[in-house]
């Protein structure tokens, strides 16, 4: 039981720290203080610093799956034999890990914050750790063709991609709306946050044509080539962009 206790306290600390600072900012003797354990316990229990942050991430991230999965079931199995209803298998996707970020009383929040930290600059290992976690949305698909039955294999897998990409930018850049919207978007109200996400997703996946259908953008293929700018332009130019 101390045993496990000491392990959960160096996730925790672990997972805190990582998700306040970059994966290389954080030494192992940090994390010890923060757990109030020596390192031995650290090499005992995860052998190395690398090993820890891969605990980390799979701890939580069985648990959010588990979430997804749970809601999912629940969703085929009121069903039946009918087409599942689109908006939510969506919302058993997009919620859970919205709904994380929205309780840190629980923790969760954190974990949220460290997958964000680890996609912006984690090691290699850690980006191809979370790229090959993909399991739990090989259940979303064959659930999403019952949803939508017309729709071909390839369109389904790209729309999936894109309601992920929405989900993860909204996780890791949510406080940039309130700059581009000068405050008219409420970033404290979760539950609206959702249905919008899953409004969106679902538009998406509906009404989006198939690719014989977009027409091909020629734009700025004929326009002449720019001049070069200075440094100083390039700044500006940058600045002016963000």
């Amino acid at each position: 039981m101390a045993g496990t206790d000491t392990k959960e306290r160096i996730l925790d600390a672990a997972e805190r720290l990582f998700a306040e600072h970059t994966y290389a900012g954080v030494s192992l003797r940090t994390i010890t203080a923060e757990a109030n354990v020596n390192l031995a316990a650290v090499n005992y229990h995860f052998g190395s610093k690398d090993a820890l942050l891969q605990a980390v991430f799979h701890r939580r991230a069985r648990d959010l799956n588990r979430e997804r999965v749970a809601l999912l079931a629940e969703i085929e199995a009121k069903s039946g034999d009918r087409p599942l209803p689109l908006e939510e298998v969506l919302y058993a996707l997009l919620a859970p890990p919205m709904r994380w970020m929205s309780d840190p009383g629980r923790g969760l929040s954190v974990f949220v914050q460290f997958l964000a930290r680890c996609r912006a600059d984690g090691t290699p290992e850690m980006k191809a750790l979370l790229d090959r976690d993909v399991r739990h949305l090989h259940r979303f698909v064959p659930a999403l063709q019952r949803a939508l039955p017309d729709l071909a294999a390839e369109e389904i897998y790209w729309r999936l991609h894109f309601s992920l990409g929405m989900m993860h930018y909204t996780i890791t850049d949510l406080s940039r709306l309130e700059a581009i919207s000068q405050g008219v978007c409420d970033l404290e109200d979760y539950d609206a946050l959702i249905r919008r996400m899953v409004a969106f997703a679902a538009a998406g996946f509906r009404n989006a044509p198939p690719l014989h259908q977009i027409p091909v953008f020629t734009l700025g293929q004929n326009a002449p080539a720019a001049s070069p700018r200075t440094q100083a332009e390039e700044d500006e130019a940058v600045e002016a962009a963000s």
